[in-house]
């Protein structure tokens, strides 16, 4: 059974010796941490991203994206994004300990590589709110995670392929795989990209919201043009 004060007071125990973190991070985790707990911490379950983000006090995708990218690589987390629109993305925490634990439980180097060893289930999680038998979240055998680790595409017809099956242009796929292409599959800060789909997706949130707004600047700019317009049938009869 789990402890929810242990695990969260080695979770804030972590918090306070990682610089890496910002209050997004830990806001973000916070709000997996009470799902995670609404799950009677199952061993693995499905989230909401806009309940997240709500819960979270993230505005923007891009900055959920990144920071629950970040807690995955910091193996705060294991997250397996979902191209499916009507099943959330998976989550699977990672068991912190506190430093007054046993030298065999405390977290440590060793246990970043135990947790590199965790291969999900392929079994779905029917009921995200219900327990999964097996609690352990470090697996025993020699597994590798299973995670994209393919962090740029074989191709532009991989790129092209998932744009279309989002319901994008092959234009569009070919904006994003040149933009990426020429600066060697980094991000803005340099680092290496993890998960190019997830990028790609982010890339396609970006660009609805931008047509969205270009629509309505369109039509505000043509609204406008219609008030200036002079009727035909004036009163001139009128006194001034």
């Amino acid at each position: 059974m789990m402890n929810y004060i242990k695990l969260l007071n080695a979770a804030f125990e972590k918090f306070y010796f990682d610089d890496r973190l910002n209050p997004t991070h830990i806001s973000l985790y916070m709000a997996l941490f009470q799902e995670w707990n609404s799950s009677r911490f199952a061993d693995e379950f499905y989230v909401n991203r806009r309940d997240l983000m709500r819960c979270a006090k993230i505005g923007s995708k891009s900055t959920y994206h990144r920071c629950v990218t970040d807690l995955d690589s910091w193996l705060y987390l294991c997250y397996f994004p979902s191209n499916n629109p009507y099943k959330g993305s998976k989550i699977k925490m990672s068991i912190i300990v506190t430093s007054d634990e046993p030298d065999m439980g405390r977290y440590n180097p060793t246990l970043e590589q135990l947790a590199e060893q965790y291969r999900p289930r392929n079994e779905p999680v029917l009921d995200s709110h219900s327990p999964i038998s097996g609690q352990a979240l470090v697996s025993t055998t020699n597994n590798t995670k299973q995670v994209n680790t393919i962090k740029q595409p074989k191709g532009w017809q991989g790129v092209i392929d998932f744009f279309i099956e989002k319901g994008f242009n092959a234009e569009e796929g070919k904006k994003f795989f040149e933009h990426y292409e020429t600066r060697n599959w980094q991000t803005s800060d340099g680092k290496e990209i993890r998960d190019w789909r997830a990028l790609a997706t982010n890339w396609m949130d970006r660009t609805e919201i931008f047509e969205a707004e270009n629509e309505t600047n369109k039509k505000q700019a043509s609204q406008k043009q219609d008030n200036l317009r002079t009727t035909k049938n004036k009163d001139y009869g009128q006194p001034l």
